[in-house]
Order: C-alpha cells, then structure tokens, then sequence
C-alpha cells in the first residue's frame, strides 16, 4: 500500500458529535474474518474506548490477542465487522488523513533508492504540498529525531534504529493529529530500544500529538504510556484500562526503579497471564457453589 493511500483522507461524519476533548474514540467496535471455505474467526468481540487529546495510550495483550488488527482497523486498513472508529468526530472509513502510521517493518516502509530527506519528504509531496513548506517541515522532523546529519544518505547506510527514526520523521513531518505505532521497536536492540522510547516520549511531550502506541512488551507499555489497554485472548476484549500514575517526566533508570513501575507491571502481568488462561470480562459468572446439608456440615 502506497503512502498516498495511507494518508488519503478518508471519513465520514459520525452520527453522535465526539466530546471536544477526545481525539480517537472506539464504539463497539468488532471484527470477524469470513474467509469461504474456512471456519469464521472472532478477531475482536467488543471493544469501547476512548483516547483524549494528546494522550499517549499503549496497547498490550496476549500472543494473538489481535493487536495488529485493531490498530489497522482503527487506521482504516481493514473494514470493521461492526461499530465504529471516530477521529476528531468523523467516522473512519478509509486511511483518514489526520492519521499516521509507524509500522515494525521499517525497511519494508523506505524506498532505499531515495535519500533520508526525499523518504521524509515523499508524503507531502504526494499531498500538494509547497516546496518551500515541505522543506520546513522536513528540517523540523529531521531535527526532532537527531538525523539532520544524515539526511542525505541513504536508508541502506544507517542502523536499524536510525532506519525507525527515519519512519518516524516521515509520520511527524505530516503533523497528524494521531499517531498509530504497531511494535516498532521489536526489531532492535534493547539499548537503541530504551533511546527510541525516549525519543516518543520528547515527540509526544513536545509536538502534542495524540498516539496509540501497540507493543508486547509490559514493561515498555508501562515507561511510555499514560494508560495501559490490555486486551483479553482471542476473541478480544477489554481486560482493564490501567492509569498510569507515574511521574510526567521519565528517564530509564529512575522510572523503572520506581517501586510504583514495579507494581504497575506487576498488575499488568498479572492481566495478560490471567487472559491467557482464559480469564475474560464477558466470561459467564460460576454458578454458585451448593451450599452444605446439615449433615455434612
């Protein structure tokens, strides 16, 4: 799928106005794959939840829980079974404009026959942007991600973690209102992992952007997030929506130190094992136990 496809800029209007303040809200959403031939798979069951205006919200759940398919469901790359997904109070039912996507497979995002700038700059070119302007807002994106130096090499000359700051300059360059990352640091080291959950956070904090970020590792999910949506086993719904009441400001050593990080993750661990024995909020209440005779008493 082309750039241009993902930030076509596809809605509609919703039917109910969305409160002012939140940004990404979920309304019932669910999805069924019905392939002939084969058995129907549940993917996600019921889903509600909202996303406040520059709120940073991580998803985490069980190997299998459909993570990736929400978050191209809310992108607009897959049609909902039913429900819905209302961006800024549109309906979305295509890759909606005001929305960017930083995907795992960054070597697969970049096009190695053009430059760090021409990668970044490709979108908005697509869009009909000036020359002038698309120039400004690269330089700004290159300078938020540390890669000014490096923006007239190549993808194929730089690290895997220079490679994901790449795809995410070109997700920011376009200023989207919301921005979707599906596991993107799974593919790197864990010291360029803890420099580019760092680097969110800065993003998030000083762009003001809104971001559903989806991983499987808790405690990322725990560092970066303000709230924690951890999903259910297949078919998915919603365990708990967990506040995260930690310190605005993170560092690596000091936050994960934290006592509360500890018990943070600790709940959060407990959710996903639960949810991959098969405990589920919609599960049918045990009957309760007979209660004894007299005689047994």
């Amino acid at each position: 799928m082309s750039i241009t496809t993902l930030l076509s800029g596809r809605t509609a209007k919703a039917p109910a106005a969305a409160t002012t303040d939140v940004a990404l809200d979920l309304r019932n959403v669910q999805k069924t794959y019905d392939t002939p031939g084969r058995p129907q798979v549940e993917a996600i069951r019921h889903l509600d939840f909202g996303i406040r205006r520059g709120e940073l919200v991580c998803v985490v759940g069980p190997s299998g829980a459909g993570k990736t398919t929400l978050l191209r469901s809310i992108a607009g790359l897959l049609e909902l079974t039913s429900g819905e997904v209302v961006l800024d109070g549109e309906v979305v039912v295509g890759p909606p404009e005001g929305m960017a996507v930083v995907f795992q497979e960054y070597g697969r995002s970049l096009f190695p026959w053009m430059t760090v700038r021409q990668n970044i700059e490709l979108p908005l070119k697509e869009k009909g942007i000036a020359k002038a302007e698309r120039r400004a807002k690269v330089d700004r994106a290159l300078e938020e991600v540390g890669l000014t130096e490096a923006s007239e090499q190549h993808p194929w000359q730089l690290s895997g973690g220079m490679q994901q700051r790449v795809a995410i300059a070109r997700a920011i360059a376009f200023q989207p209102s919301v921005l979707l990352m599906d596991e993107p640091f799974a593919a790197v080291d864990a010291q360029t992992r803890a420099e580019l959950e760092d680097l969110v956070r800065k993003l998030w904090k000083d762009l003001g952007v809104t971001v559903l970020f989806v991983t499987h590792d808790i405690d990322e999910a725990v560092y970066l997030g303000e709230r924690v949506i951890v999903l259910s086993n297949r078919p998915t719904v919603l365990m708990e929506d967990v506040r995260v009441n930690l310190p605005a400001d993170r560092d690596q050593l000091t936050t994960r130190s934290d006592p509360h990080f500890g018990e943070l993750r600790g709940h959060v661990y407990e959710l996903i094992q639960r949810a991959k024995r098969g405990d589920r909020p919609d599960a049918p209440a045990a009957p309760p136990a007979a209660a004894s005779s007299p005689e047994e008493a």
